[in-house]
């Protein structure tokens, strides 16, 4: 067997010490984004860094005999066509028996046959994963997509069959920004219309004169890997950095130059407005008429990221009326889009959702998958995974209750109260301590960051230790209160600490139990308006009023108040009001409630 590579030695590392990638960058000096770096193979480690690793390994007892002596043989079922450097990294392994479609296709029962003794499976997007083919593949327990939708992949029967399915975010990462800076670029200079007026014979220097992105200020909505590499190119032009993402830690936007802010200050100061967050309820027409209405007049909009984050008709008035001087769009909310106004308009730099499409961001795809399938199956590591594989039905079936509620408990923290975090603990009370809880954390972590890039209960941890986000864990045999099992979230940043607490009642209902140093009982499901007051009379009945002159209908009402005056830091006591609704409200009954007398806040919260 191969000698193992210096990132396979530092996972294996990490996986018997239980440590993180950025506590594993703090033991060697290194930056968490050269750890991540090594261990997908990119990239060589200096001398030094090697040096004080075995060090650290010699010091700790870590030995890799055992995985450098032969292992048991392998199957790879291949059955869409990968690049050369792809089918490279697992034919390095000796033993393993490679199967490419052309293979699969010579066999009479072709596919079904090929899985009857496979190890792994590796499709892009045209092979359908289904119950039915899983049936002919007992064997499987890997199966790989080279790329990130699994809409092909039927998640569930696998995880039934104890099979981890990984995808490949990320790779694409370069690809996407160096478009975003290209079109940048070409809104800032006027290229597309340069071009066109050149193919005519004209000479339009006067008309087509450009500004430079020197100074001028760059809003990333997004810092995701994409969000960050667009702002390491931006940089390198001179442009003030800043961004909007509640789930970066400030230290990792300190550290690429980035200042984090609102995203109303995001909207408000913004020369170039670029979007590389996923849809989620809360993103979904983030770009809208009341938002451009409070951007800069001259404003440059860009979109890589999904169609749906832009309100097209909003859009496409403000670029009429000159509040928005241009944008570029890789993404629609339709695609390919149907007479859209946007083909008709000089300052609209369109292209046909390309962003990803480069010979290297696919090549990067297939080589990080086959590295993911190989350390799984070397290794036991599993990374990017987007489903459930690690319990046995019935612990699953336990525990499934308690999973629930972690990523609906997690989901209402960070739309209640979102916040810049820079660390999270949880604390299991009661029985659930004494449980596996691996699944429990991920969950809120998925919770947490849910409104975010995609996050799931495998890779949630990975995530997050990315963005720099530490995670604290505490087991509490004792519970205050009725409630058997609790479950506690404290969310943890520079300006301070926000926690929520929850339980399941009678089998499968998931209620919050406390938040922000007040009891209270809400369900956690639905839509729900977090409403924070002043503790005097006249709130309650005024929230209520507001609701029903909107048509809004109350499913349920749940009150909270601080409990005694050392609990308020100054002025009147505080109190909280959750308000189940059977319809998630709009911005015009939330801009009504904010008129109320002594109401504080209020935050609309969407849960499944």
């Amino acid at each position: 067997m191969p000698e193992l590579t210096f990132g396979e030695k530092l996972i294996l590392a990490r996986k018997q010490l239980n440590l993180y990638q950025y506590q594993m960058a703090e033991k060697l000096g290194v930056h968490p984004n050269s750890i991540w770096k090594y261990e997908q193979g990119e990239g060589k480690p200096q001398a030094s860094v090697v040096r004080i690793f075995e060090m650290f390994c010699e010091q700790n007892n870590i030995r890799f005999d055992e995985y450098t002596s032969k292992g048991p043989a392998m199957k790879i079922v291949l059955a869409e066509k990968v690049s050369p450097a792809t089918l490279a990294v697992l034919a390095a392994e000796p033993d393993w028996q490679i199967l490419t479609p052309e293979d699969v296709a010579k066999l009479p029962g072709k596919l079904p046959e090929a899985l009857a003794d496979a190890d792994a499976l590796v499709v892009r997007s045209a092979v359908q994963v289904d119950d039915a083919l899983l049936e002919h593949a007992p064997k499987l327990r890997v199966i790989g997509r080279a790329g990130v939708g699994v809409d092909n992949i039927d998640a569930d029967a696998a995880t039934r069959r104890g099979i981890v399915v990984m995808n490949t975010p990320g790779a694409n990462a370069v690809a996407v920004a160096e478009l975003t800076i290209g079109m940048m670029i070409a809104l800032a200079r006027k290229l597309p219309v340069a071009n066109v007026s050149m193919h005519n014979g004209k000479w339009e220097k006067k008309s087509l004169q450009g500004t430079e992105l020197r100074a001028k200020t760059l809003g990333i909505l997004g810092l995701g890997r994409i969000g960050l590499e667009v702002a390491k190119r931006a940089r390198g032009f001179g442009m003030d950095l800043i961004a909007h993402d509640p789930f970066v830690s400030a230290a990792v936007a300190r550290e690429a130059g980035i200042k984090l802010v609102t995203t109303e200050e995001l909207f408000a100061e913004s020369d170039y407005l670029t979007l590389h967050v996923g849809l989620t309820p809360q993103t979904a027409g983030i770009v809208n008429e009341r938002t451009i209405a409070t951007m800069k007049k001259g404003v440059r909009i860009l979109n890589c990221a999904r169609g749906e984050l832009i309100e097209e008709a909003a859009l496409v008035a403000a670029l009429q009326s000159g509040h928005v001087a241009g944008a570029a769009l890789d993404v629609f909310t339709v695609e390919p889009p149907v007479d859209s106004p946007f083909t008709s308009m000089w300052n609209v730099v369109l292209t046909p959702h390309l962003a990803g499409s480069t010979d290297e961001a696919q090549e990067a795809i297939g080589i990080q998958l086959a590295r993911q399938v190989r350390e799984f199956l070397k290794l036991g590591v599993v990374q990017n995974a987007v489903n459930v594989a690690s319990l046995t039905h019935e612990e699953y079936l336990q525990l499934a209750p308690f999973i629930d509620l972690a990523g609906r408990l997690g989901s209402f923290l960070s739309q209640a109260a979102p916040r810049n975090i820079e660390s999270i603990h949880l604390t299991y009370a009661g029985a659930l301590a004494e449980g596996k809880t691996d699944l429990i954390r991920n969950a809120a972590i998925a919770g947490l960051l849910s409104q975010s890039e995609h996050v799931n209960r495998i890779n949630a941890a990975t995530i997050a230790q990315e963005r720099g986000i530490r995670i604290h864990e505490e087991k509490k045999e004792s519970v205050r209160g009725g409630a058997a099992n609790v479950l506690s979230i404290t969310l943890h940043d520079a300006a301070g600490s926000t926690k929520g607490a929850g339980t399941v009642l009678h089998g499968d209902h998931p209620r919050l139990l406390a938040f922000e140093s007040m009891d209270i009982e809400a369900p956690l499901e639905g839509s729900l308006l977090v409403c924070r007051n002043l503790d005097v009379p006249g709130v309650i009945g005024n929230i209520g009023t507001v609701l029903g002159q909107h048509g809004v209908n109350i499913a349920n009402f749940a009150l909270g108040r601080q409990r005694s005056r050392e609990q308020a830091e100054a002025g009147p006591l505080k109190a909280l009001s959750v308000v189940q609704v059977d319809e998630p409200v709009g911005a015009e009954v939330l801009e009504a409630l904010a008129k109320i007398p002594h109401l504080l806040q209020a935050r609309l919260v969407r849960l499944s």
